[in-house]
C-alpha cells in the first residue's frame, strides 16, 4: 500500500488524540516530529513506551503514538517512574516528554540520577521557561532579567538543561528549537538509537504566557539567535556510509552508536568533536555568554554502558516475563547475601 513504511504502516498508525495545546505551542512541533522519527524509523506502537510527569509538555504523549503504552506520573517523579517500567522490559524503546518546570524545578533531583544510571531512554524537555498550565509563573531556566506582563522580572539565574546533563555525565546531550521541524527530527532519530540517556532540550515557544520578543524561549529571539553546530542527519545502519577518518572544513564525521547505527555531522564553520564532553561545556557556556542558541548534537559517548549493562539483564526475556521460582532467590543464594552482612 502506498505510504506504508517498512513494516506495512501508514504515518496515521503514529497519530495520537487530537492536541488540546494552544495553536501555535512549540510542543505540538515536536509531537509531530516524534511521530515522523518513528515513522520514519519504521518502529511499531507497541514496542515504544511513553513516560511524562506534570505540565503541558507532559499532556503531549496523548498527543501522539496512540498504539504505545504510556504513564502519566506525579510532577518531577517521571524518571523513577520511568526506570522501573524499562526494569519491568528492556526491550521497549522509551520516549519521555517532559518540560523545565517538571524537570529543573521539582524534578531535578531525578532529572539528575536518571543521568547517571544512564537509562536508555529519549529524555525530551520542551523547554519554555515558564508553568504553562498555572498561568506562566517563571521555570528555573527562564533568563536573567526577563519581565513577564503578569510576573514581573525574574533576578535568577538560569538553569541550563545542556549544561546540567553534560556535567551530569549523560551520554548523549543535544539542543534544538522547535521551529526547526527538520533537526528536531533528525535529532529525535538519532537519539532514539541511541544505548543509553539521550537528553534533548528543545526550546519550545508558549505563545500565551512567553513568546516576548526578547524572551530567549520566544519564536522571534531562537530564529534570530540560534546557530547550529553542524548540519545533522540520522543515518540508519543499513545505509553504510564509508568516509575519511580525518575531513576538512565542509567534510562529514561519521560517528557510531552503540547499537552499530550512525550519526553523520556535516562540519561548517566551527571546528567541533561532540565526543570531547568538556569542550561541549565550554562551546557551550561561550554561547550563552554571547547569547547564541546553540542547537545540534552537543555531545555523545557510544562507550558508556547502560543500566541494562550494569544489571546484566537478560537479553532473550525481560523480568516481568519471568515467572515468581525464576525471580526468588534461592535458599543458597539468600544465605550467601545474608552472609555478606555480618
Amino acid at each position: 500500500m502506498a505510504g506504508e513504511n517498512n513494516v506495512g504502516l501508514t504515518k496515521s498508525d503514529y497519530r495520537g488524540a487530537p492536541t488540546t495545546l494552544c495553536a501555535g505551542c512549540g510542543h505540538n512541533s515536536i509531537n509531530n516530529q516524534i511521530m515522523a522519527a518513528a515513522y520514519e524509523l519504521d518502529l511499531i506502537p507497541e514496542n515504544i513506551v511513553k513516560f511524562s510527569g506534570i505540565g503541558c509538555s507532559s499532556k503531549s504523549p496523548t498527543y501522539f503514538l496512540s498504539r504505545s503504552f504510556g504513564f502519566n506520573s506525579l510532577h518531577g517523579r517521571m524518571p523513577a517512574i520511568a526506570t522501573g517500567g524499562l526494569f519491568g522490559d528492556h526491550r521497549l524503546r522509551a520516549i519521555a516528554m517532559s518540560g523545565d518546570g517538571d524537570t529543573s524545578n521539582i524534578g531535578m533531583g531525578q532529572f539528575k540520577h536518571v543521568m547517571r544510571r544512564n537509562l536508555p531512554m529519549v529524555y525530551i524537555v520542551a523547554n519554555n521557561g515558564v508553568y504553562g498550565l498555572t498561568k506562566g509563573q517563571f521555570s528555573a531556566t527562564a533568563e536573567l532579567g526577563l519581565r513577564l506582563k503578569n510576573q514581573g522580572e525574574n533576578f535568577y539565574m538560569p538553569v541550563d538543561i545542556v549544561l546540567e546533563a553534560l556535567a551530569s555525565s549523560a551520554s548523549f546531550v543535544a539542543r534544538s528549537f522547535a521551529g526547526d521541524a527538520a533537526q528536531v527530527k533528525e535529532l529525535i532519530k538519532a537519539a532514539l538509537s541511541h544505548d543509553g540517556i539521550a537528553v534533548l532540550d528543545i526550546i519550545s515557544p508558549c505563545v500565551t504566557f512567553n513568546n516576548r520578543d526578547e524572551s530567549h524561549h520566544s519564536y522571534t529571539w531562537g530564529r534570530e539567535h540560534r546557530e547550529m553546530i553542524h548540519d545533522f542527519n540520522y543515518v540508519p545502519k543499513m545505509q553504510e556510509i564509508m568516509i575519511e577518518e580525518e575531513f576538512p572544513e565542509g567534510g562529514f564525521r561519521e560517528v557510531t552508536m552503540h547499537d552499530g547505527s550512525k550519526i553523520v555531522l556535516q562540519k561548517l564553520d566551527l571546528d567541533y568533536d561532540p565526543t570531547d564532553r568538556i569542550n561541549a561545556i565550554k562551546t557551550v557556556q561561550e554561547a550563552n555568554k554571547d547569547d547564541i542558541l546553540l542547537t545540534g548534537l552537543i555531545f555523545v559517548d557510544t562507550s558508556a554502558n547502560s543500566l541494562v549493562d550494569f544489571y546484566d539483564l537478560p537479553a532473550d526475556r525481560p523480568l516481568n516475563r519471568m515467572k515468581q521460582e525464576e525471580l526468588r532467590p534461592t535458599p543458597e543464594a539468600l544465605k550467601k547475601i545474608n552472609a555478606k552482612m555480618f
